[in-house]
């Protein structure tokens, strides 16, 4: 959805990358890492082609919230995210392996959640199942009413791509953005 705001052409590919957390690593360099990754696999498969790998991290204190997969798991998450802040780092690498170019960048957001009772946790997570969502909320929808602040130079990011830097980085490579 974000990418055909570019409107550049595009296919999607899964990397099917391990995504676990390595001993001391922190949640910046594990996003970090994991872009880098799946842009690595992919570009592999496909040499010729600029390939955008991109993962998103929340950090909760320094420790690193990723997608709840069920109800509970995300009443857990929005309940520990409530009066605080909580960091999400959007890593992002554009790659073409035949060429062995590479452009990591990521963005930064700082998401500040409202006091959240237990009722109004429910009430969302009833209202809109974001179980596939790292942080337990979709910002695209209903979740911008658990904040209340986000401080990003990339209001994209924290939907998953910050498309600022993206376009910036594919007019370095050649692309005609717009």
């Amino acid at each position: 959805m974000l990418l055909d705001r570019l409107r550049i052409p595009f296919e999607c590919e899964r990397p099917d990358v391990d995504e676990s957390v390595r001993v001391g690593e922190s949640p910046f360099d594990l996003a970090a890492r994991l872009a880098a990754t799946k842009a690595a696999v992919v570009a592999s498969r496909r040499p010729g082609d600029w390939v955008i790998g991109s993962d998103q991290v929340a950090d909760l204190g320094g420790r690193v919230m990723g997608k709840p997969g069920d109800f509970d798991r995300a009443a857990e998450q929005l309940s520990a995210c409530s009066g605080r802040i909580v960091e999400f780092h959007t890593a992002v690498c554009l790659r073409q392996e035949s060429s062995q170019r590479s452009l990591p960048f990521a963005d930064h957001t700082r998401v500040r959640f409202r006091r959240l009772s237990a009722t109004e946790i429910e009430r969302y997570l009833q209202a809109e199942q974001s179980w596939d969502s790292v942080g337990s909320f979709k910002c695209e929808g209903l979740g911008i009413s658990l904040f209340e602040a986000i401080e990003t130079r990339d209001p994209t990011a924290l939907i998953g791509l910050p498309l600022i830097a993206l376009a910036q980085n594919l007019r370095a490579v050649g692309f005609s953005v717009p």
